[in-house]
């Protein structure tokens, strides 16, 4: 498109104009020129010309598709402002770190950005430069780490795939008719409340995993501890009936990933290295290992073996972002849960 139709575009805000002409930029990889008709965008502010929404597109286009040397510099504090999703997650979707690390402006958004390839597999604990005080976790998976659901990123959207985890049974019947699902006439006699435990870490670190859910979008979240198992903390939520599955570490992992990378249904997307950082934020709490963070995978892992997980739910369905979890330490005699829902 030639100068001109650009001008004309802007000088009459012309946001789908604007867009298209975005569109044809990126098909003839004329990066160059996508970065100056973001920098009139930005100009034309100036002379009351809203075109942040704009501007803000053509930040994530260069990000999800440029290659490193225009796709580095635009992850950078306040860029992306609208896009899908956190412009370093974007821009690591495409980009190997070697590719980006050149570009990437020192700060903490290179760190985030780095951490975005690890948990796309990406074993980076060798390379140089790296701030680790910006995550304080590993900077590769461990074993017993799952493959975690990472964004896929399109021109116009963003996927974010729910982890799968265990099909659900039909019931699970752990001995606790109060928690199982056999009707209303069948539900058995209620048990006596389990005593409620003081433990603010572990449902702090729980309820911060779904703080979009709750402080950006119409999310609720509930978290409780409990002296019992799983199926007690469970009906100290306040459920009368409820199916229990068991789940590994590697599935409760991606479930609470998933969680904190989420921004629910109206809120700011956080990125998937914020989803991993918050589930080992809850590993941590749970383990009793905040006061020696970081804490290697080595570590967690040998420690995470006492825990037993569960998902729940209550037998209805679930739509939208649902984060239904439970996890006990038989050891101990303690278990934990979390409620988080948010919906569309």
């Amino acid at each position: 498109m030639s100068r001109p139709d650009l001008t004309t575009l802007i000088e009459a805000s012309d946001l789908d104009g604007l867009v298209l002409a975005v569109n044809g930029l990126c098909d003839a990889g004329d990066w160059d020129g996508l970065v100056a008709l973001g920098a009139r965008c930005r100009a034309a502010l100036e002379r009351g010309r809203q075109l942040w929404p704009v501007a803000s597109h053509i930040e994530y286009r260069l990000a999800l598709s440029a290659p490193g040397e225009w796709a580095g510099t635009v992850v950078a504090p306040g860029a992306g402002r609208f896009a899908p999703g956190p412009l370093p997650e974007v821009a690591a979707s495409t980009h190997g770190w070697e590719e980006l690390a050149p570009w990437v402006p020192d700060g903490p958004l290179a760190a985030v950005c780095a951490h975005e390839r690890v948990v796309r597999g990406e074993d980076l604990s060798a390379w140089p430069g790296i701030d680790s005080r910006v995550l304080e976790i590993p900077l590769r998976l461990a074993e017993w780490e799952p493959e975690y659901p990472v964004a896929t990123y399109h021109g116009d959207r963003g996927e974010f795939p729910m982890p799968v985890g265990p099909a659900r049974p039909a019931l699970v019947d752990r001995g606790r008719p109060a928690l199982v699902d056999r009707g209303p006439a069948e539900l058995g006699p209620q048990r006596a409340p389990a005593e409620q435990a003081e433990d603010p870490e572990v449902c702090r670190a729980l309820l911060d995993l779904a703080g979009a859910w709750t402080t950006e979008s119409d999310g609720r979240a509930e978290a409780v501890a409990v002296v019992g198992d799983a199926a007690a903390a469970v009906a100290a939520l306040g459920v009368p009936a409820a199916r229990l599955t068991p789940m590994g570490l590697a599935d409760s992992m991606a479930l609470l990933a998933w969680t904190g990378a989420s921004g629910g249904a109206h809120g700011r997307r956080r990125g998937m290295a914020a989803g991993r950082f918050g589930a080992w934020w809850v590993l941590g709490a749970l383990c009793e290992a905040l006061d020696e963070w970081p804490v290697s995978a080595e570590s967690m892992g040998e420690r995470a073996e006492k825990l037993r997980w569960f998902r729940w739910d209550a037998g209805d369905p679930e739509t939208g972002w649902v984060c239904r979890i439970a996890v006990e330490q038989p050891s101990q005699g303690r278990a934990w849960s979390l409620a988080a829902t948010d919906s569309a």
